[in-house]
């Protein structure tokens, strides 16, 4: 273990270094990391960036019809592990990724499997809004252009009320698709990216932060849709907000330092957290 760790075990009375290796491979230690019926399904993860390694053996299932709330400090590989879920990391030189991941039982990184298409089953919202310089109704007819799932005028209507209605926006919109997304309010850019997610018919939704650029009240809203998406997705959050976590997901998992230390239902990782890491963590000793 790096020094970094070391002193801040002695610092915080956390568990050992040896204790900490323990935990990476023990399911008793961790917590049970699958579900009765998942989507995803990670086993034994690593991630390295040349010679340094970010993710340390993670596994993990993303359920159906769930939330996942990935928390931890700064630097802690949540958001690297996030991407390879669906082979963001392949854009990173010198980034590599083993282990298992599967959705639907399909390995994600098998060498035949176009990521392209990969994206469209797994689609990803980004910390900061970033919708294209486009119109809104050209935001959310994208994806369907380019993954030719149809050009049809009729249909792309539909698609784009029905994508912006599951998102919250259509009524703050539906007079004004013909208007750049750019001049939306960030609240309503980060919907307007979320219906372009949604709008090619994923399986499972990445959030990487997504409320972290947004108001109070923007960020109510995003986390109340949130919860009605997860009727139709399985969704994985990456947040530094710990009250967000335990108020959109069904499921937390706490990381440090590039390791999975503990993951359970929410409410019991943060009334009754297993491990001194997760506990430091969650008290606001560290992180």
């Amino acid at each position: 273990m790096s020094a970094t760790i070391a002193t801040m075990e002695k610092a915080t009375g956390a568990m050992s270094a040896a204790e900490l290796a323990s935990a990476r491979h023990s399911r008793e230690t961790v917590g049970d990391f699958t579900t009765a019926n998942p989507r995803m399904t990670c086993r034994d993860v690593d991630v390295w960036y040349g010679s340094k390694q970010a993710i340390k053996g993670v596994s993990l299932d993303i359920g159906k019809n769930e939330v996942v709330s990935m928390i931890g400090p700064s630097g802690c590989g949540k958001s690297t592990f996030l991407r390879s879920l669906n082979r963001m990391n392949d854009t990173i030189v010198g980034c590599r990724v083993t282990g298992s991941i599967k959705l639907d039982g399909q390995e994600i990184y098998d060498k035949g499997l176009d990521p392209v298409p990969l994206r469209a089953r797994v689609g990803m919202v980004f910390q900061k809004p970033n919708p294209f310089p486009k119109s809104i109704y050209e935001n959310v007819a994208y994806g369907s252009r380019i993954h030719g799932l149809t050009n049809n005028k009729a249909e792309l209507d539909g698609l784009v009320e029905s994508s912006l209605q599951k998102a919250g926006l259509w009524n703050e919109v539906k007079d004004r698709l013909d208007q750049p997304g750019t001049g939306l309010s960030g609240g309503q850019q980060q919907r307007l990216c979320i219906a372009r997610t949604i709008a090619v018919s994923p399986e499972v939704i990445l959030m990487d932060e997504p409320c972290s650029a947004l108001d109070p009240i923007a960020t109510a809203i995003i986390e109340e849709l949130i919860d009605e998406l997860r009727q139709n997705y399985s969704i994985a959050i990456v947040t530094h907000s710990m009250q967000q976590a335990a108020r959109v997901s069904q499921r937390t998992a706490y990381f440090h330092l590039g390791d999975l230390i503990e993951v359970g239902e929410t409410n019991q990782i943060f009334t009754n957290p297993q491990h001194k890491l997760t506990e430091d963590y969650i008290t606001g000793r560290f992180g």
